[in-house]
């Protein structure tokens, strides 16, 4: 794996690119010299969490022959204060769903994913606390 990292601006708006040329734009806050024109590196790492588990979530949930007409995850997390590097302590995963769904099955393909098959929240939890909870909408 090969990730190539490209200065846009004097200051720090970044693009990052994988090996195929699939490309993200990350900045700094406007309190240290940033603009604003792309996520966080903290913010990736969370963005990426979601899309891992988004992934084997739907996978599995398909493999189950489940109905998922709509998907969506909101992520909340919190940081140490006052620390440099300041990790993450808790991060809490609500993943929103809608289809022709049992709730066992549901329930049983995030705690696959969270337990076992996301790469990345195996990472977090290294020092985070990661939580999850889900709501199936009419």
């Amino acid at each position: 794996m090969e990730i190539n990292i490209r200065r846009i601006d004097n200051a720090f708006h970044l693009e990052a690119e994988n090996e195929t040329g699939n490309r993200i734009e990350m900045d700094g806050a406007p309190k240290i010299g940033g603009s604003n024109k792309g996520a966080r590196p903290m913010e990736v790492l969370l963005m990426s969490l979601a899309g891992c588990s988004s992934m084997d979530v739907l996978d599995i949930l398909k493999k189950q022959r489940q109905t998922v007409s709509d998907f969506r995850i909101k992520v909340n997390a919190e940081r140490e204060k006052d620390k440099t590097p300041a990790l993450f302590t808790d991060i809490h995963v609500h993943y929103y769903l809608k289809g022709e769904l049992d709730q066992k099955k549901v329930e049983r393909a995030i705690r696959l994913s969270m337990e076992t098959y996301c790469s990345v929240t195996k990472i977090v939890e290294k020092t985070a606390k990661v939580t999850w909870d889900f709501t199936i909408e009419q």
